[in-house]
């Protein structure tokens, strides 16, 4: 490959992540604009599917806040099937942005980014 060609291709990468950042830093925290059907069953099947397990979820899950929080439950023992208790181990957040048009759900230990497909949300 020849030099200036390696340049090219190295500022091309570079600009792409730039991008790639600048649209992060869009993001802004939003709530949902309606608890309707659709937005509550997509919110639903993106945490069961970002958690790899079903979670209830409130009817006005995300509609007052951009945050959720998720307490986790002490799993059951033969010994004591539906434990009581606390769980002392950080709960599950996931913080509602929206980047343009979009409403994406943010894990907030990992930062991985679910879109809502089908929703609306507004800016806090």
């Amino acid at each position: 490959m020849k030099p200036g060609a390696t340049a090219v291709t190295i500022v091309s990468a570079l600009g792409v992540i730039g991008c790639q950042t600048v649209e992060l830093d869009h993001d802004q925290p939003a709530r949902l604009v309606s608890g309707d059907t659709d937005s509550q069953a997509t919110l639903q099947a993106t945490v069961d599917a970002a958690l790899g397990t079903h979670v209830t979820l409130s009817a006005t899950a995300l509609t007052d806040s951009s945050l959720l929080t998720i307490e986790n439950r002490p799993p059951p023992t033969m010994d004591n099937p539906v434990p009581q208790g606390r769980e002392m181990s950080l709960p599950i957040q996931f913080r509602l942005v929206r980047n343009g048009s979009d409403c994406i759900l943010v894990r907030q230990s990992d930062r991985t980014r679910h879109l809502l497909d089908n929703t609306d949300c507004t800016p806090e």
